[in-house]
């Protein structure tokens, strides 16, 4: 009973290193080092940020792996959102800088983000009203926090995060190699600091490490036998042992479970984020409003031309494409405004505003609807066709295919995979270079003779054909220029398909060495006009390294073997055997 006690009285009160004016400051307070206990004992850190005014204050709640000490004047919103009459509480997640107990990402977030907030809601300086704040980590820990209840969680801005863990951890079946890099640079440093491990324990150590030993971990096979996080993050290797679908990721699963959310929830991405990003987003918001009831607290959707980042959401260029100045948005100021509706109840206009809106790349305007996906889209159908003459790309056309026998092959070589040109940075950019190689399909429409905005899900199905027993399919969609430029309209991996997860998991399915199988690609999301003399192009390949780990091709698994075996993949494009493009076409809106 000891301990039950002990809990209860420091349940009242957290533990204060000490309160500070800032130099220069002196409307503003600072509460350092800030001991919040946890239900089970663990004592999280954490900085308050609040007026100097004898409140009482709503709150706003940032939960952070990345030290809350840096998270003040990483996006702004801080000091912001203090000047605008809220108390902020940013605090390092479990096991991470300041706080106790051992990190095991997202797994105890759900928990300890309802202690947070219920701790927060219950202080002498807080109204008992809160908020939660953050992107990518500091998102998805507000989804896990919020679908145990707090009752004092008033609204949430979770940006650029998951809707399900088999389209986080992995997609389409395939392992995101981007883990890697995450746990390398942001998170193993601090915990050889921790343990007292050797190795890279800062972010410059790290970054030159990384300079001398990054290639040879990411060309590491087995995944499961990389030696370097061994002994400080066990975590990253048990992630490898569960397929998507399997039931031991329910800890980290959304579905099923928006009913439990009772908060205002603005959902914000962009459509160069993460692979996981817009598709996150938008299956988050369009679940919770069909999870609730007439009256419930409001959803809202903004996907913009962005990369990862709040830095991003600010700027006008993702890449190298510049979408003017229509497409930088003040994020503190959105998601304050969110938070002075839903937290504080002012009626500032909010609730008058559509719940939906998408920035439209090719006409770089903003669009606004009721709902997603949006009213009046029709499916335009686009089915892949021989080129017209050897040496030219195939084609994409609305009439179905006629030949009894066609076909487009690519190589496949695990060996010599596809690599991106870009090496994986984010954004936009000119990909005209791809065509003509032998390891891609390339299919493409005529050139367009009026406007067409394509804005949602685009969905492929292909039929495929291979010499190897299992493989991936990546597709990738383009707007091209009269000029040649040709633009990604989203990030690589959001459209990407392993052939022997083609059911989703957990249990793989190998297709048949040489049989026509199909795979039905639905993940990318975009809007984009297509001008006038533009064209639309896809690309599909095997593989496009370094985002994503590649398939061996042998019917084993990167995770448990380091052989592989090349092969050719044969897309089908025939009477029999057809493959198809389903675009997403909204009519043009008239001013």
């Amino acid at each position: 009973m000891r301990g039950g006690l002990v809990w209860s009285l420091l349940l009242g009160a957290g533990l204060v290193a000490g309160a500070q004016r800032l130099s220069g400051q002196d409307s503003l307070v600072v509460d350092s080092a800030v001991a919040i206990p946890m239900r089970d004992g663990v004592v999280l850190m954490a900085d308050i940020w609040r007026p100097a005014a004898p409140g009482p204050f709503p709150v706003l709640v940032y939960r952070t792996p990345y030290d809350r000490q840096d998270a003040a004047a990483a996006s702004g919103i801080t000091r912001a959102a203090v000047a605008r009459g809220y108390a902020v509480l940013l605090q390092d997640v479990r096991g991470r800088y300041g706080s106790g107990g051992e990190f095991e990402p997202y797994r105890h977030e759900g928990a300890d983000g309802y202690d947070t907030i219920e701790w927060a809601a219950r202080q002498s300086w807080s109204t008992g009203a809160v908020g939660t704040i953050g992107l990518s980590y500091p998102a998805a820990v507000q989804w896990l926090a919020a679908l145990q209840r707090p009752p004092a969680l008033k609204a949430m801005a979770p940006a650029m995060t998951y809707a399900t863990p088999e389209s986080f951890w992995y997609a389409g079946g395939v392992w995101d190699g981007s883990w890697l890099d995450w746990t390398w640079f942001n998170i193993a440093p601090d915990l050889r600091r921790r343990l007292g491990r050797p190795g890279p324990r800062t972010e410059a150590e790290a970054a030159a490490a990384w300079e001398r030993e990054g290639p040879r971990a990411r060309r590491h096979r087995p995944l499961g036998t990389l030696p370097d996080f061994q002994g400080i993050a066990p975590w990253y290797y048990e992630w490898m042992r569960h397929p998507p679908r399997d039931p031991w990721w329910s800890w980290a699963a959304l579905e099923g479970r928006y009913s439990q959310v009772g908060a205002a929830v603005l959902n914000l991405s962009g459509w160069f984020d993460e692979p996981y990003g817009a598709r996150g987003a938008a299956d988050n918001f369009s679940a919770l409003v069909q999870a609730r009831r007439p009256g419930a607290p409001r959803a809202a959707l903004i996907l913009g031309p962005w990369t990862h980042g709040v830095g991003a959401v600010q700027r006008t260029t993702a890449g190298d494409r510049d979408f003017g100045p229509a497409a930088a948005l003040a994020y503190a100021e959105m998601v304050l405004r969110w938070m002075d509706r839903y937290v504080k109840g002012e009626r500032n206009g909010v609730d008058d505003e559509p719940p939906v809106r998408v920035f439209v790349m090719g006409e770089n305007r903003w669009r606004t609807a009721p709902g997603w996906p949006l009213p009046g889209t029709r499916t335009d159908t686009l089915f892949l066709q021989p080129p017209e003459r050897d040496g030219q790309s195939g084609r994409l056309e609305a009439q179905p295919p006629i030949r009894g026998a066609s076909e487009t092959s690519l190589r496949a070589d695990p060996a010599a995979p596809l690599a991106d040109p870009y090496d994986g940075r984010a954004g936009a950019h000119d990909y005209r270079a791809l065509v003509g190689r032998p390891d891609v399909a390339v299919f493409e429409t005529a050139p367009f003779t009026e406007p067409r905005d394509v804005i949602g899900a685009v969905v492929g199905e292909f039929a495929v054909a291979a010499s190897v027993p299992d493989y991936d399919l990546w597709l990738q969609l383009y707007d091209v220029a009269p000029d040649g430029t040709a633009w990604n309209l989203s990030a690589p991996g959001t459209a990407l398909l392993r052939a022997s997860y083609r059911q989703g998991g957990p249990a793989r399915i190998l297709p048949r060495e040489g049989e026509v199988t199909r795979l039905r690609f639905d993940g990318l999301l975009t809007a984009n006009r297509v001008l006038p003399g533009h064209r639309l192009r896809i690309v599909l390949s095997a593989a496009f390294v370094p985002l994503f780990s590649v398939n061996p091709q042998t019917g084993l698994q990167e995770f448990d073997s380091d052989k592989v075996r090349a092969g050719d993949l044969r897309v089908q494009h025939s009477r029999t055997f057809p493959s198809r493009m389903l675009l997403p076409v909204v009519p043009i809106a008239r001013d």
